[in-house]
């Protein structure tokens, strides 16, 4: 099992910034990857970042490329997200995910953290 807890969430006005962390334990020599997801009310989840656990792979949602940067810190075991320039648009609440190699190297993400809020007023 792989546990997950993100920290960093809050209020931030339009424009702003704020950094997300996403601090892992348990067997987390299985992960391949982390994917940061949100999820705002109404609306479908949807995965807005993604970095493979070498650090050697990104991958962005379009709508966040430019403003937003996932990173590692594999002593830390711990991943970030990085956003800037904050719009109304991105309130959600953020959750990550650790994806592990299933069948056919196919990426399963089972293991969630509790989500933190993201509010952006504009």
């Amino acid at each position: 099992q792989v546990q997950l807890v993100e920290s960093g969430g809050g209020l931030v006005q339009a424009g702003g910034s704020l950094r997300l962390s996403c601090a892992a334990s348990g067997r987390t020599s299985s992960v391949y990857s982390i994917r940061w997801f949100r999820q705002a009310p109404g609306k479908e989840r949807e995965a807005v970042a993604t970095i493979t656990w070498g650090g050697d792979s990104t991958d962005y949602a379009d709508s966040v490329k430019g403003r937003f940067t996932i990173s590692r810190d594999r002593a830390k075991n711990t991943a970030y997200l990085q956003m800037n320039s904050l719009k109304a648009e991105d309130t959600a609440i953020y959750y990550c995910a650790a994806g592990s190699l299933g069948a056919w190297s196919s990426i399963r993400y089972d293991y969630w953290g509790q989500g933190t809020q993201v509010t952006v007023s504009s």
